[in-house]
């Protein structure tokens, strides 16, 4: 069974952007961007990562380095 992330710290950056740092059980790190332009990143304890543009565009990189992308109509 997967360890659950514990959020470890979190506020706003100079930019304005909110953010939080998390780690797992086994000492894994990372943390979650949500920015002012509606974009948003994950950077996953699990070596994973997520990325939205905010604007119809994402991507996803495992934790092996692969990519897939995702593009949807824009609001």
């Amino acid at each position: 069974m997967p360890s659950q992330d514990q959020i470890t710290g979190y506020g706003t950056n100079d930019q304005g952007n909110n953010y939080d740092t998390r780690a797992d059980s086994s000492g894994n790190t990372g943390y979650h961007y949500s920015n002012n332009d509606g974009s948003y990143y994950y950077s996953n304890t699990n070596g994973s990562s997520y990325y939205n543009n905010g604007d119809g565009f994402s991507q996803y990189t495992s934790s092996s380095g692969d990519k897939s992308n995702s593009y949807s109509e824009s609001k």
